[in-house]
């Protein structure tokens, strides 16, 4: 796992949405989604529950944001 697809995470934990975290990133949403994919299949768990307009962290996805932000 690489500290620029935690940042990433964290981005994406924050904004709540994926397209506003993709646009403070200065990447394209797809290429966010695609990697918020690979590392839930890294970890073999599900980080957020996607929903229309918003995401929401799973269990699993707060454990991972509070170590993030400790690295």
């Amino acid at each position: 796992m690489e500290i620029r697809i935690l940042r990433y995470f964290l981005t994406v934990a924050r904004e709540e949405n994926i397209t506003r975290a993709a646009a403070v990133l200065h990447i394209t949403q797809p290429t966010l989604s695609r990697q918020l994919i690979q590392l839930e299949e890294e970890l073999n768990t599900q980080l957020l529950i996607r929903g229309k307009n918003k995401v929401t962290l799973t269990d699993a996805g707060m454990l991972l944001r509070r170590r993030a932000e400790e690295i």
